[in-house]
This record gives C-alpha cells, sequence and structure tokens, in this order.
C-alpha cells in the first residue's frame, strides 16, 4: 500500500475500510429480516420471527457508528481539505435533494386523489363511486389542521430558530449558547413526535380513517400515514442527528471554522422544517376539506 503521507495534493486518498462490505451484508440480512417479519418461510423462520431483521438492524447501526467514526478522525487528523470538504457538502446536498423527491411521490399521490377524485367516480363498483363522489372520501372525517396540527407546525417553526441560534453561536466560539440551543432543538423535536404519536393514536381509536363506512376510501389514510408518516421518522433521525451533535460539542470536538457535521444536522433539519409546511399548508389545510359523512 502507497504511503499516503507523501501524496501531496488537495484529495484525500481514503484507506482500505471494511465498511462497505459490512454494510452491504448487514443491508442484506435486514432485507431478508423484514421479508421474515412479514411473510415467514426465511431459513424455515415461521411468519413474525424478529430475529433475522434485529441482527441486520445491528449490523447496519455497527456500520454506521465504525464509518462515521472514521469520517471523524479523518477529519481531526486534517484530512479533510477545502476540495474535500466542498465534495462532503456536495453530497449532503444531493442526499438531501433525493429525499426531496421522495417525498415529492407522496405529494404527488395525495395530490391526485384530491383534485381528481371524480375519476374514480367512473369505476364499474358502486360503493367505490359513492365512495369518491366528494372529498374527502365519504367515511373520511378529516383533522382539525387548527390543533395538534397547528402546534407541530409552531414547534418546528421554533426548531428552526433555535438551531440557527446554536449554528451562529458555534460559529463565533460561543460553545455554550450552541449547547444550550442544540438542547431546545432537541427537546422541541421530541415533542414534536410525541403530539404526533398522539395524533395517530387518536386517528386509530377513533377510527377517523378507516372503517365501515370508508370502507373503499383506505387511500387516503394510507397516503396520509405515508407521508406524515415518513416525516416522523425523518424528525426522529434528525433528533438522533442533534444527539450525536450535542455530544461531540460536549467532547470537545467542533470548531467555529471546522464543524461540518453540525453544518450537515442543521442543514437536515431545516430540510424537515420546510416539508412539514407543505405537509401543513397541502395536506392538512387546503385539501382539507369536510367530511362526506
Amino acid at each position: 500500500m502507497a504511503d499516503h503521507a507523501d501524496v501531496k495534493h488537495d484529495y484525500h486518498l481514503v484507506n482500505p475500510s471494511p465498511w462497505p462490505l459490512v454494510g452491504s451484508i448487514s443491508a442484506t440480512v435486514l432485507a431478508i429480516g423484514i421479508v421474515t417479519m412479514i411473510k415467514g418461510g426465511v431459513f424455515g423462520l415461521p411468519k413474525g420471527s424478529p430475529w433475522v431483521l434485529l441482527i441486520g438492524l445491528l449490523g447496519v447501526i455497527y456500520t454506521m457508528i465504525g464509518w462515521w467514526s472514521d469520517v471523524i478522525k479523518e477529519a481531526e487528523h486534517g484530512d479533510h481539505t477545502p476540495v474535500v470538504s466542498i465534495g462532503l457538502r456536495y453530497g449532503m446536498i444531493l442526499f438531501i435533494a433525493s429525499e426531496v423527491m421522495f417525498f415529492v411521490a407522496w405529494f404527488w399521490m395525495f395530490f391526485e386523489m384530491a383534485l381528481f377524485h371524480h375519476d374514480r367516480t367512473f369505476s364499474a363498483i358502486e360503493e367505490v363511486r359513492q365512495a369518491w363522489g366528494a372529498w374527502p372520501p365519504k367515511g373520511v372525517e378529516p383533522l382539525d389542521p387548527w390543533h395538534f396540527p397547528l402546534i407541530n407546525t409552531l414547534t418546528l417553526l421554533t426548531s428552526g430558530t433555535t438551531i440557527t441560534w446554536a449554528h451562529h453561536a458555534l460559529q463565533h466560539g460561543d460553545r455554550k449558547s450552541a449547547k444550550i440551543g442544540l438542547v431546545l432543538t432537541i427537546l422541541l423535536g421530541l415533542l414534536f413526535t410525541s403530539i404526533q404519536a398522539y395524533e395517530y393514536r387518536e386517528i386509530i381509536t377513533e377510527k377517523l380513517f378507516f372503517n365501515e363506512a370508508a370502507a373503499n376510501s383506505g387511500l387516503y389514510g394510507s397516503s396520509f400515514f405515508m407521508a406524515t408518516g415518513f416525516h416522523g421518522f425523518h424528525v426522529i433521525i434528525g433528533t438522533l442527528f442533534l444527539i450525536i451533535c450535542l455530544l461531540r460539542l460536549m467532547w470537545g470536538q467542533f470548531t467555529p471554522k471546522k464543524h461540518f457535521g453540525f453544518e450537515a444536522a442543521a442543514w437536515y433539519w431545516h430540510f424537515v422544517d420546510v416539508v412539514w409546511l407543505f405537509l401543513f399548508a397541502f395536506i392538512y389545510v387546503i385539501f382539507h376539506g369536510h367530511p362526506a359523512g
């Protein structure tokens, strides 16, 4: 293996790493575990058996910890030159762009239902025609956007302010304020998740979307849960991202000039904020409609 210390250029040549192989194997095991949970029959395991899934999940988590730890060590050793830092930023931007397109798919589905629901009235099935003759579909009782959804909107908007404050403080060397801003953002993220969990509980227990009257309108509830549920999952991931940044800050890492890990977390959190604003504006308010009965 060549001695990288003798190479003089702006790029960092990564040493041989086990993480791509370990991560690929773990992801494969995780996928098999999901199939086992849903269908069973893999390796003779019964349906619902969680062991393969847990092994794959632990492998993925182990890979993430090991791989990102190596990236942090590279940064501390000075391997992240300006050119490498630009590459990291491009990578994060492209990742967020791919996430945007992911959510576009769910918005597209919901918009198609809301704007062209009358097309389903041409169905040969009488029950389907009756269900989709109005928006929201028959049997669906939409949520009040000015209750929990509004509270969660204010929660995320406030969290966007606190994470910006934390980032600005870190840029100016005020580590104490950066820690306070991070803690507040994490608490607001946990509050958002708690409120959304309570909202989901209300939907399920009160059978607002899935009931006998809405038997032919299940697509509404499925699209709602996919759009808002995946956003909630992203909030959880973003909260974990911020917790790691807080721990690193407490361990003395990050400087006013070198803190891309923190910056990436802030970008991700702002992305989560913006997606929620679109969810609130379109799914909860504009296409809220009125119960069809």
